[in-house]
């Protein structure tokens, strides 16, 4: 598959994956750029993102209101610049965040969009820490999971979006965060760049008596993006009237079929709280968070990490080796220049 010069590339569904998808399960065409109509703008995608719970909407297993079908252009959110505009709040030049699919160039009519700002910080952190994950961990820990200063936050894929703005938000106001990863070269960045407490690698085959080690007084908060093993090691650990906040089971998105998971007596035993988050929910707090980590991370209090591959044919490589855990931070896909 190959960039498409001053014609629309677009990724599309070539089959419906079974199990771990693979490269195969794509294709592509080319497609005329479309033009703008009265109430519309043309933007190009700088930046795609590429997230783990895009497999949920691939295949037989997804719900049928959003499953995607074979020819279709594969869903995604990115980071684009308005080229074109004969819409009233949009100009040519500005940034913007919307829902683009995996594809070069996207018409809008202005719903579901939000400008970005530059200024604030790389317009690429628009799709991970100052956009939805980093909206999900910065709300769901501190309206949902409530911690005080002192007790213990634990939390997995810790180097990824939502991961590290978990825990990095934790070790600002005063918790203590400890991450969990899949790697000893994750576990080092989370501790060295982050600032987590401790990580673990949920690999290793002492993990659980790792984790009770580092956690001596039990698990106060702990926010979940695994699910399986990794989710009943952690509720095995908690402290008495503990948050646990669900937020993506990557250990399922590949399974055809649902399995057996941790068992929720734990919960009750601990007397928990047990919540879901959608970051869709939390909307009206993207400001705040956006003005907030924004902040930290001009001042150099808060770090992200990006695993970026250059331009679209790349793609479907790369969102299989995020599905196989192998990204390292934020999955982006470089599809254009910031700047023309």
């Amino acid at each position: 598959m190959r960039d498409a010069g001053d014609r629309n590339l677009r990724i599309l569904l070539a089959r419906a994956p079974e199990g771990v998808p693979v490269p195969e399960d794509f294709s592509s065409d080319v497609t005329a750029i479309p033009t703008p109509g009265p109430g519309q703008f043309l933007a190009r995608t700088v930046y795609l993102a590429l997230d783990p719970h895009q497999r949920t909407a691939l295949g037989q297993g997804a719900e049928r209101a959003g499953r995607l079908r074979a020819g279709e252009v594969m869903l995604g959110e990115s980071a684009a610049q308005v080229t074109e505009s004969r819409h009233p709040d949009y100009r040519p030049g500005e940034y913007v965040w919307l829902r683009s699919g995996w594809q070069q160039f996207t018409l809008s009519s202005g719903q579901e969009v939000r400008k970005i700002d530059p200024a604030v910080a790389p317009i690429s952190t628009a799709l991970g820490v100052l956009g939805l994950p980093g909206l999900t961990g910065y709300a769901g820990l501190l309206y949902l999971g409530q911690p005080k200063p002192g007790e213990t936050v634990v939390v997995s894929a810790a180097t990824g979006a939502v991961g590290c703005t978990v825990g990095q938000v934790a070790r600002l106001i005063s918790a203590r965060p400890i991450g969990i990863a899949g790697s000893a070269e994750k576990c080092d960045y989370a501790v060295r760049e982050l600032g987590f407490a401790a990580c673990l690698n949920h690999r290793q085959a002492d993990f659980a008596a790792q984790l009770s080690r580092a956690c001596p007084e039990g698990i106060h908060v702990y926010f979940d993006n695994a699910g399986g093993a990794v989710l009943e090691a952690a509720l095995a650990r908690l402290a008495t009237h503990a948050r646990v906040i669900l937020c993506g089971m990557a250990s399922a998105y590949n399974l055809g079929a649902p399995v057996g998971g941790a068992s929720l007596a734990a919960i009750i035993a601990a007397r928990a709280t047990l919540m879901g988050i959608l970051a869709e929910d939390y909307l009206p707090y993207l400001p705040e968070q956006v003005r907030v980590v924004g902040g930290w991370i001009r001042s150099g209090q808060f770090r992200y990490r990006e695993d970026l591959v250059e331009g679209l044919h790349a793609a479907p490589a790369a969102f299989c080796r995020l599905l196989r855990g192998q990204n390292f931070g934020k999955a982006l896909v470089r599809v254009g220049p910031e700047h023309l």
